[in-house]
């Protein structure tokens, strides 16, 4: 297989054997249109009564195992709905405001959170498709998967098998949907993510948590590096160290007194 042959039951797969994650991988995909969003995908809006965060319908996703499609009319968070362009970028927003007093001390400070934050063009997409990796039939844009800070080791290693070297990635503590999707699209490589503050409360991601997330063209190099560390010891749960003799407390010890002599 190649990367552009390999299909997403056969990546959630090798995730799955090597990595074990608590939660389904996702699939992500920007659609332009709604004609293009899943029969089966759930609105937020029609079909769940809510508007949700974009890290929020991630969350139902990875937890529940269903496609969830956010588009405009769905969205509840106005930072979301800024940076993936369903809303027009306002000064408001580019000047700092929404930082300043929060996540910045001022809004000169925000303006370069704000001016640094990956984003869509406004209207380049209509609507962000998030489903179980396993159980869908489309391509996806990006891979996320989110695990606890071993299992993320273990998908950094193996998204370097083939290449050596580093993975890069860049941290905020904030708007992390778009470090997820967008600098993951518009890198193309892959990345470890730090859940923001939001993603902690809208999408109940836990203290424990982190996550990964790749471009689909980075599918079968991730497969063959999954398989290549395996082979090469790697492994998830990781294997202990247990060839050691214990030490006890001195009354534990005491008892060897009492013992017959072995002959």
């Amino acid at each position: 297989m190649t990367a552009t042959t390999i299909s997403p039951i056969n990546l959630n797969d090798a995730i799955e054997q090597h990595v074990r994650p608590a939660t389904f991988p996702l699939a992500i995909r920007m659609v332009r249109s709604a004609a293009e969003i899943p029969e089966k995908a759930k609105r937020p809006g029609r079909d769940m009564k809510i508007s949700s965060a974009l890290c929020q319908a991630m969350s139902i996703s990875r937890n529940y195992g269903w496609t969830i499609a956010v588009s405009r009319e769905d969205i509840s968070c106005p930072i979301g709905a800024t940076l993936f362009g369903f809303e027009p970028r306002v000064p408001h927003f580019d000047e700092g405001h929404c930082c300043a007093g929060m996540y910045t001390k001022d809004a000169t400070a925000g303006k370069k959170t704000e001016a640094a934050a990956p984003c869509f063009n406004f209207g380049e997409y209509f609507a962000m498709v998030s489903g179980p990796l396993g159980r869908i039939d489309w391509k996806p844009d990006v891979v996320l998967v989110f695990g606890n800070p071993a299992q993320v080791m273990r998908l950094v290693t193996g998204a370097l098998w083939e290449s050596g070297g580093y993975i890069h990635s860049r941290f905020s503590g904030r708007t992390d949907c778009a470090d997820e999707v967008i600098e993951t699209m518009q890198k193309g490589k892959p990345q470890v993510i730090l859940p923001c503050y939001g993603d902690r409360i809208f999408g109940q991601t836990q203290d424990h948590e982190m996550a990964f997330a790749m471009p689909w063209a980075f599918a079968q190099t991730l497969v063959d590096g999954l398989e290549g560390t395996h082979k090469g010891g790697v492994r998830y749960p990781i294997p202990q160290f247990m060839k050691y003799t214990g030490t006890f407390p001195p009354s534990y010890e005491e008892l060897r007194k009492y013992w017959p002599k072995q002959e």
